[in-house]
């Protein structure tokens, strides 16, 4: 029946849209073209429907998979067989796939390089602390994106991202780079620095 592959197959496409704005940010990474990773951070807040709907959309699958009615048949020569797509483990796979989507942020991390701070002994008349204001970013994997692009500049000791703050702490060395890289680097990931501010 097309319906029993369609309900599945729904539930998975609303997984995805659930965990594209955290997904893309990686793919913009690896990929190296860093700036498309804010084009669909709109969806952010339609985020709690997707899931909401993907659960539900699983949830009401897998009840009409559970009571299914075996249907009995007076031809004896047939075996009525359910097709792969049809079946349980096709099912099961599906749900796998679609909670591993849900929880997605919770490890984007992972796909990022490590935090690299620079602790090297600088005089601290050499550094400076500036806090970026960076619009856009909706989760974890945002913070990670900015976070890399910015290692990447000489000079970095200290990088803070949070996307609930909105914001990154970047202390540096002043003869290695200045505001204006960092501010270059930041908006090369797609979020956009609205202000900063010099703390030390």
């Amino acid at each position: 029946m097309k319906n029993t592959l369609l309900i599945p197959n729904l539930g998975i496409l609303s997984a995805f849209a659930s965990s594209l704005c955290c997904i893309l940010p990686v793919f913009a990474f690896l990929a190296g073209t860093s700036g498309m990773a804010s084009n669909i951070s709109w969806l952010e807040p339609a985020r709690p429907y997707f899931i909401g709907s993907t659960v539900l959309i699983l949830g009401f699958a897998w009840y009409h998979k559970l009571n299914q009615k075996k249907e009995v048949s007076c031809n004896c020569e047939k075996e009525n067989t359910v097709s792969f797509w049809q079946s349980k483990a096709f099912l099961s796979i599906i749900t796998i796939v679609s909670v591993i989507l849900l929880s997605f942020p919770s490890y984007s991390y992972l796909f990022f390089p490590k935090s690299q701070n620079q602790n090297s002994f600088v005089a601290i008349a050499e550094t400076q602390k500036v806090e970026f204001t960076v619009k856009g970013m909706t989760c974890t994997g945002c913070e990670h994106h900015v976070k890399a692009e910015i290692q990447k500049l000489k000079g970095i000791i200290e990088v803070l991202v949070s996307y609930e703050k909105g914001n990154a702490i970047i202390k540096f060395e002043k003869r290695k780079t200045n505001v204006e890289e960092i501010e270059k680097a930041i908006n090369s990931t797609g979020y956009k620095v609205v202000k900063h501010k010099i703390l030390t």
